[in-house]
């Protein structure tokens, strides 16, 4: 069968739209990766407010002991009578100053250095913890320096 030149011209065109196929298969390339979600949670400056609000000049009010610190620290409070979990201390600081905040986010957990004041120029220091994703915001954890 023997096409007419004005079937063949056609034949050509219709070809010619038709997208171009590789003859060797080609390397897929790998799906763009999306961009990574802001993490979730309190920044350092959010728990660094935190735990100045918290911890005042003197300590936690009745409140923040009841409402901003996690069921591990209440009841760990319960079985120690004789000292002050969030503040490692049996008594009342006379100031307290907190350190700068580190954020771990594949932990989960940001901390700061508390430093507790006492007379004499006397100090103490510990560690208080704060879970990112903790609502509303508490004390996850003290860990006492002594």
């Amino acid at each position: 069968m023997m096409l007419k030149p004005h079937r063949l011209g056609a034949l050509l065109l219709a070809l010619s739209a038709l997208p171009a196929v590789p003859c060797a298969p080609a390397a897929v390339a790998a799906p763009a990766a999306a961009p990574a979600a802001a993490p979730e949670g309190h920044t350092a400056d959010q728990i660094g407010r935190f735990l100045v609000r918290f911890y005042g000049e003197h300590g936690p009010s009745d409140h923040d002991r009841r409402h901003h610190v996690s069921q591990v620290l209440l009841e760990r409070q319960q079985t120690t009578a004789e000292s002050d979990v969030l503040l490692c201390a049996q008594n009342e600081p006379q100031a307290i100053a907190i350190g700068p905040v580190t954020v771990a986010q594949a932990a989960g957990v940001g901390w700061a250095t508390v430093t507790t004041h006492w007379g004499s120029d006397k100090t103490d220091t510990f560690t208080a913890y704060v879970r990112l994703d903790s609502r509303p915001i508490r004390i996850d954890d003290v860990i006492c320096a002594g």
